[in-house]
């Protein structure tokens, strides 16, 4: 009798079982695992641009992440990025690469980019960028006086390309360079009237005496000898005239290559409507063909802000609650996350 009392006792006691473990805190936009992907996705987009300059992180706007098994997830990033001052064939690391300040007439460049996190390496399954100069008017407010972009076709700028390259050919007989694009052109009228144009050449098969004497023959190095550089110009045409260039050239770089043919600036550059813009645009779109279904290349940006904002609202409701000592501040919102240089 006293073993079946117990018994039912026993039945009868609550079983205590063990409360389902707290999801983990959304991924913030300065979280180090969110920067090491946003690190890897500006290199693999600088990487893959084929015209302009190198672009540095500025700021993670949004992060995504869609968990897809152990040790594999999917992350969507929305990331401000700012033109540097070297060119994409400048073999300078990015580090190493100064941002172009706001009164430059600053470039910012915005993405979308979806990488994959496996066994704890990234792969960059998606991306899409675009870029754009900062306007003339938010330039003005703060600088009336700041020098603003002008269009790469410009009159101007393509004589001031000309007479600086072809300066610079006059003064260096050992080798013909000849122009790859034009990269940057301002313009300024007060207290002088100069434009300051900056631009990317590579060096020929020729001398300057040979390419005098049969221009023709002249043709940009092979890959497996290119030599690319960038050159810098100031031509002043009011009140007086005068003329400074200067180009570097970088040396043989194994796997640098440029996909358009170089041109000769000897009889000047004809205006091309193609170059009718302020800056080259950070145009990349990527899809991975081989990405899983579960792995779309559709970037989810509503879906992610409203996702973020909700669990962002629910942490600083929850910590409300919660009774906190005199002074406590609460943790900033996951994101967007902090700015680096400035904002646009």
């Amino acid at each position: 009798m006293k073993a079946l009392v117990a018994f039912i006792l026993l039945v009868q006691l609550p079983i205590h079982r063990a409360a389902p473990a707290a999801p983990p805190p959304p991924l913030g936009c300065d979280d180090p695992e969110t920067e090491a992907a946003a690190e890897f996705a500006v290199n693999y987009i600088n990487d893959r641009s084929h015209h302009g300059y190198k672009f540095a992180l500025n700021r993670i706007e949004k992060v995504r992440v869609l968990p897809q098994g152990p040790n594999n997830e999917i992350l969507f990033l929305e990331l401000d990025l700012l033109e540097t001052t070297c060119h994409i064939l400048n073999p300078t690391p990015l580090v190493n690469c100064s941002v172009r300040t706001f009164g430059e007439h600053a470039v910012e460049g915005d993405c979308d980019v979806k990488l994959q996190k496996l066994n704890g390496q990234f792969s960059v399954l998606a991306s899409k960028c675009h870029s754009h100069a900062d306007s003339a008017e938010d330039v003005r407010e703060v600088l009336p006086d700041s020098p603003l972009l002008v269009n790469l076709n410009d009159t101007d700028v393509l004589a001031a390309v000309s007479s600086a390259l072809n300066d610079y050919n006059s003064k260096t007989p050992d080798v013909y360079l000849m122009l790859l694009e034009i990269g940057r052109a301002v313009k300024q009228y007060h207290p002088v009237r100069m434009v300051s144009v900056e631009f990317a050449v590579a060096a020929t098969n020729c001398t300057s005496q040979q390419a005098k004497d049969n221009l023709e023959a002249c043709q940009l190095l092979p890959e497996d000898q290119s030599n690319f550089g960038f050159c810098t110009a100031k031509m002043v045409t009011e009140p007086s005239q005068d003329l400074i260039a200067e180009c570097q050239l970088y040396g043989h770089q194994p796997g640098v290559t440029y996909p358009h043919p170089g041109q000769d600036t000897s009889a000047g550059l004809v205006p091309s409507a193609g170059q009718g813009f302020t800056n080259h645009n950070l145009k990349i779109s990527h899809n991975n063909p081989v990405a899983s279904e579960s792995s779309s290349s559709e970037f989810p940006s509503l879906i992610s802000a409203k996702s973020v904002a909700k669990r962002a609202a629910a942490e600083v409701a929850q910590h409300d609650k919660v009774p906190h000592p005199v002074g406590f501040v609460p943790p900033p919102p996951p994101c967007p996350g902090k700015i680096r240089y400035f904002k646009i």
